[in-house]
């Protein structure tokens, strides 16, 4: 630990906590003191006044790394479940959107090889309608309401 002021205070623990605390430690090759600071600063957090050591912050570290796994691994399976079921409703309403266009696309295909032959209408032979600007006036006339374009002016 780093060199701050301590106090003194005596706790009294259950004799197997106490002795757990202290294997603890030794596996650690820490001192039990610094363990219980260290569990201290992961209840209450940072407290104003306290430095905290490297050890403790590589703790809190720890734990914060193996928190967020465990909420990638929760959250993953629901969420990648939850767009793979929107993307496989997304995929079948397009291949049904593909589906009508093909059977559009095969009835135009029909009707164009029809009108080749000579069974089909006139018009689709011709060429495509150009559709030519007009002003006002002209195209009152061409809606069949010259009588309301009047009356406006």
């Amino acid at each position: 630990m780093a060199n701050v002021e301590r106090e003194s205070i005596n706790f009294k623990l259950p004799k197997a906590l106490a002795d757990a605390l202290r294997a603890a430690a030794k596996k650690r090759q820490t001192t039990a003191t610094d363990l219980v600071i260290q569990g201290l600063h992961h209840i209450l957090g940072d407290v104003p006044g306290t430095e905290v050591s490297v050890e403790i912050r590589l703790y809190q570290l720890e734990e914060e790394f193996f928190r967020f796994q465990e909420s990638v691994r929760e959250s993953t399976n629901d969420q990648q479940e939850t767009r793979l079921t929107n993307v496989e409703t997304k995929l079948e309403e397009l291949s049904h959107k593909l589906a009508r266009f093909e059977g559009a696309l095969i009835q135009m295909q029909n009707s164009t090889s029809k009108s080749r032959k000579g069974g089909g209408y006139a018009y689709q032979n011709s060429a495509p309608v150009k559709l030519e600007p007009r002003d006002e006036k002209e195209l009152a006339t061409r809606l069949g309401t010259i009588g309301l374009w009047t009356k406006r002016k």
